[in-house]
């Protein structure tokens, strides 16, 4: 058991949590104390010690299911026995109760909200319905979609809901009804997930679902190859890396020793060593907040990689004197006062697609007319006190780059940042022309996932 634990937290650090090891212990006195036949408290219990983010719960239950299966029959903690369970019989002819059945025996265990008959329906299913053939290289989600649409559980949710209704509902009782029905489907369906991932595990070995089946958390997820679903996951992510960035930056603003000397302190501490001032006392700093103008590509693939950031850069706007905010395709408009606008910042994103003036001419990117056009109508908005930060990919469609006339903005912020979401052996192919702008920033750096945006920001203040 010691060994399957510490296989688990070997992974769990590999996808990238962090976990100590006085946790990994601490996971091992907690096993000493719990039912490890109860597999939803083993669950639970490691979670609450080795998990300390709410988003990586998700990469949390899928390393769990693949180590911790349906059918695993733990052994005592000092037990030196092989936990391997016995690989079934390779069969994909249906067997068990008839589909009537099936249906009737999901009906009742959905109803009476039972979770061990659940599980033995998803058993029984799977077995009917996945077909699930050896040595085919085809992942849990597809044998998961061929067994719930076999099963029409659209139609057995819906069914569920009226046998739990009485001869006169009122809109509330409809409601749990509902309710009720679309919790027993989700449950059902974590077991038919968990009993398909756990005869894959059979067939194929540990180590290989593990391999095959490792997905990146959240933060470490390239915003330019993401799916719907990762997209979704990023923006989860972003508020409470929010919070945690907005708390270290104050932290380290209150920390850093930037204030002059004072002499009077210093003087008078160096009576007690005979007039030499050994401890140099300095008087409070009063550090500066950097005021921040954001410049976005909202074009093609990079559209994704800009609505994070900004969402991220205004979620900090209290750790800033200020910031607006800018947006571009062919055009340049100004859309701070989106952000300040609206109380959700998720929504003042969405709507930067219908109300920004991004596009002046064929809608096709084009740095330079963007820095020609923002350089006549904002001005006014970058000066010696300024952080220019652009987001974007530098491709402009084989236009002129106008290199001078960035060259001129840059030189009166007080610093420039371009943040590229491009790798960076790219950056001088094709119709990219970062490097006319390079040498006129203080950085470029690529920018890929939240943690390397995460660690851009902790260098702003």
């Amino acid at each position: 058991m010691l060994e399957l634990l510490s296989g688990f937290v070997a992974e769990l650090r590999t996808v990238g949590l962090p976990i100590s090891l006085t946790e990994h212990v601490d996971a091992a006195r907690a096993l000493e104390v719990i039912d490890l036949g109860d597999r939803v408290v083993v669950q639970q219990a490691l979670r609450a010690v080795l998990v300390k983010n709410a988003t990586h719960f998700a990469t949390f239950d899928h390393t769990f299911a693949l180590y911790f299966g349906t059918r695993f029959a733990p052994p005592k903690l000092d037990d030196d026995v092989d936990i391997t369970p016995p690989t079934p019989p390779a069969s994909t002819a249906p067997s068990g109760p008839s589909a009537g059945e099936l249906d009737q025996a999901l009906l009742d265990a959905l109803e009476s909200g039972d979770q061990g008959a659940m599980r033995s329906s998803a058993s029984m299913a799977v077995d009917r319905y996945a077909g699930i053939e050896k040595g085919r290289p085809v992942g849990a989600s597809y044998y998961l979609y061929r067994t719930m649409r076999h099963l029409n559980i659209d139609e057995v949710e819906r069914s569920v809901a009226e046998r739990r209704l009485g001869d006169d509902p009122s809109p509330l009782d409809e409601r749990l009804a509902q309710d009720f029905a679309s919790e027993s489907v989700a449950t059902f369906r974590d077991a038919v997930e968990q009993e398909i991932i756990a005869r894959l595990v059979d067939e194929r070995g540990l180590e290989a679902m593990v391999n095959a089946t490792r997905e990146a958390l959240p933060e470490d997820i390239d915003v330019m190859a993401a799916n719907r679903e990762s997209l979704q996951a990023i923006e989860a992510a972003l508020a409470p890396l929010g919070k945690k960035l907005a708390a270290r930056l104050a932290q380290k603003r209150r920390r850093r020793r930037g204030g002059p000397v004072d002499m009077r302190r210093t003087m008078r501490e160096s009576l007690s060593t005979g007039g030499v001032p050994i401890d140099i006392r300095f008087r409070p700093p009063h550090p500066s907040k950097p005021e921040i103008v954001v410049l976005a590509d909202m074009s093609g693939s990079v559209a994704s990689f800009a609505r994070f950031t900004l969402l991220l850069m205004h979620a900090l706007s209290g750790e800033f004197a200020k910031v607006r905010t800018f947006v571009f395709v062919d055009g340049v408009d100004e859309v701070t006062h989106l952000f300040d606008e609206e109380r959700d910042p998720t929504i003042a994103a969405d709507r930067i697609a219908s109300e920004a003036a991004m596009v002046a001419a064929d809608g096709h990117s084009d740095y330079g007319r963007v820095f020609r056009a923002f350089s006549e109508r904002y001005a006014d908005a970058v000066h010696p006190r300024t952080t220019l930060l652009i987001l974007g990919d530098a491709r402009s469609n084989y236009h002129p780059p106008e290199a001078a006339i960035f060259a001129a903005t840059a030189r009166r912020a007080r610093r420039v940042y371009w943040l590229n979401p491009e790798p960076r052996a790219y950056w001088r192919s094709g119709d990219s022309v970062l490097a006319a702008y390079k040498d006129d920033c203080d950085d470029v750096r690529e920018v890929r996932t939240l943690r390397q945006l995460e660690e851009f920001v902790m260098g702003l203040s």
